[in-house]
């Protein structure tokens, strides 16, 4: 029914849906994984009263700037995704869009996004030109190091200490915990998304860490899902969090050994669907912070 409503917007002007497709409004679980990160940090930041206010500039702000990750990404990649079965209908490789219009699009989006955190402080507004750079170089990276995904982490982080920083005007050393703990899980993630490439990035030359792991790689992002868990651990005890966190963690644990038991066989469509369950795994630690502060 989301994508259907979406797909109404052509009556409005017939390449809306073009647009749709380059930001990925249609595919959802990118703003999951970027949202649920985010509402950890400003959760436990607010001690589980976040203000209204803010808590609409997060969520507003996340979708933007998934969104212009994603056009970003396809402006950068628009030259090799033509060569990736997944990725060769893409707007930008179709010709449905320009290289111009993307670069406005993101333009846009970022400026949108800005907008946004000028109703902040001075703190979370200098902060914010850290997330920019990372969502801007991210896509860039996959050309000069086999480690884009931790570029990645980065970027899909950096809401984590902005939030702090919106929600008290400090920024405490334990919430770089959470940041740690939410880099390592996006490394961790992200590999299971690029080994559904993978056999065509060794193709075209393309590097990202399925290709550098290699016959290591599940038991590589099974130790990083740990250590994120471990982070985690490290976090709740700082920010003195009770057993319904601890719970949405032992969850989150659940996922990710169901994750590395479903792609045994490393196939593709596996390791995708493996990538997309990890929205599971989020929510969940979100449910058991809400939890834990509301039942107090």
């Amino acid at each position: 029914m989301y994508v259907s409503l979406l797909k109404s917007l052509n009556r409005l002007n017939p390449r809306a849906w073009d647009f749709v497709q380059l930001t990925r409004i249609d595919k959802p679980i990118g703003i999951y994984l970027l949202l649920w990160p985010t509402l950890w940090a400003l959760w436990i930041s607010a001690k589980g009263v976040p203000s209204i206010a803010n808590l609409l500039i997060f969520v507003v702000g996340v979708v933007l700037m998934r969104a212009a990750g994603c056009v970003i990404n396809d402006f950068a990649d628009r030259k090799v995704d033509g060569h990736v079965k997944r990725t060769e209908q893409r707007p930008l490789v179709s010709g449905k869009v320009s290289a111009r219009e993307a670069l406005v699009l993101f333009a846009v989006l970022i400026g949108l996004s800005f907008l946004l955190v000028l109703l902040t402080n001075a703190m979370t507004i200098w902060l914010s030109f850290g997330g920019l750079a990372l969502a801007a170089c991210y896509p860039f990276m996959k050309r000069y190091t086999y480690y884009p995904q931790v570029v990645l982490g980065a970027a899909f982080s950096w809401g984590m200490p902005m939030a702090f920083t919106a929600q008290t005007g400090d920024l405490p050393a334990a919430a770089w915990l959470l940041y740690i703990a939410n880099l390592l899980w996006t490394v961790g993630y992200d590999t299971y998304y690029a080994m559904t490439d993978r056999e065509d990035d060794l193709k075209i030359g393309v590097k990202s860490t399925a290709v550098l792991f290699g016959d290591a790689d599940r038991v590589i992002i099974l130790t990083l899902q740990g250590l994120a868990l471990g982070c985690l651990l490290l976090a709740g005890s700082r920010f003195e969090l009770g057993v319904y966190f601890y719970c949405g963690l032992l969850v989150a644990a659940a996922c990710f050994g169901w994750e590395f038991w479903y792609t045994r066989n490393r196939e593709p469509q596996r390791c995708f669907q493996a990538f997309l369950h990890n929205h599971w795994a989020g929510l969940a630690i979100f449910v058991g912070i809400v939890t834990d502060y509301g039942l107090r």
